[in-house]
């Protein structure tokens, strides 16, 4: 290996990989695509100047046609006339128009056929282009994604290396640890108050009242009365029934 490749070899490795660590995929990929959408006006103006180029022939080699005509009509109209020497002057104006005619119709093939060539080439470009621009967005979107997940995968690491995770999980066992107190306080400050003591209670006064009812009613006539003297009479307290005569004694004095 010669000096000068070994040399150059050495500025590929030092200075490639500085490159390739500064290229940003992303922003080469949205140069990528605008450079094709560029290249489409540049093509469309080559293409425009050979149709151009093609439309002057055809021009040109209708107007060679035309004298062709005109000059052979003159030759054989000096013909008719008996004057030879008109008829050769236009023949040798014909001749030079034939010529001329004849390199128009040879420039005039090849440039259709160039013409024809660019649109080919237009097309296939066209057609690689939109597949190029196609992958370079699907690309640019993965691109995207990645470095959604990348964020994501951040956030996840973050929380045991920044101890969100430790103190989560302790703040977590520390509120279920003082709901279950709270839950406990509860059950024993229930079981401390008899609560059966205060529904028997309960159904007593219940009964006291249903009795206090009955008395009145029997006192006053009003009700079923047959069915109370069925039932067998409960007894009353005498100062619970002595409380209910006073009680409907002052009411009766009231209503006097």
């Amino acid at each position: 290996m010669s000096v000068w490749s070994r040399f150059k070899r050495l500025m590929k490795s030092i200075f490639g990989g500085a490159i390739s660590s500064l290229e940003d995929p992303k922003l080469i990929l949205e140069q990528n695509i605008r450079e094709l959408n560029d290249q489409v006006p540049k093509m469309n103006e080559n293409i425009a100047t050979v149709k151009a180029n093609v439309m002057l022939l055809q021009k040109e080699h209708k107007k060679y046609k035309s004298e062709v005509t005109d000059l052979t009509s003159k030759i054989k109209a000096g013909i008719q006339a008996g004057r030879d020497d008109i008829a050769e002057r236009y023949a040798l104006r014909l001749q030079g128009v034939k010529e001329s005619m004849a390199r128009t119709e040879e420039q005039l093939t090849y440039a259709s056929a160039a013409y024809d060539k660019a649109l080919q080439v237009k097309k296939a470009f066209m057609r690689e282009k939109e597949r190029k621009i196609a992958e370079a967005k699907e690309a640019l979107r993965a691109h995207e994604r990645a470095k959604w997940q990348s964020k994501v995968a951040d956030t996840l690491e973050s929380f045991e290396v920044t101890g969100i995770d430790q103190t989560h999980d302790e703040m977590i066992n520390r509120i279920q640890e003082q709901t279950a107190k709270n839950e406990a306080r509860m059950e024993m400050a229930l079981d401390s108050i008899d609560t059966q003591a205060l529904q028997i209670e309960e159904d007593a006064e219940k009964i006291r009242a249903s009795e206090l009812v009955k008395q009145f009613k029997l006192e006053m006539g009003v009700g079923d009365t047959s069915a109370a003297q069925g039932e067998p009479e409960l007894e009353v307290p005498e100062a619970e029934v002595e409380a209910g005569s006073k009680t409907i004694g002052k009411q009766r004095s009231r209503t006097d």
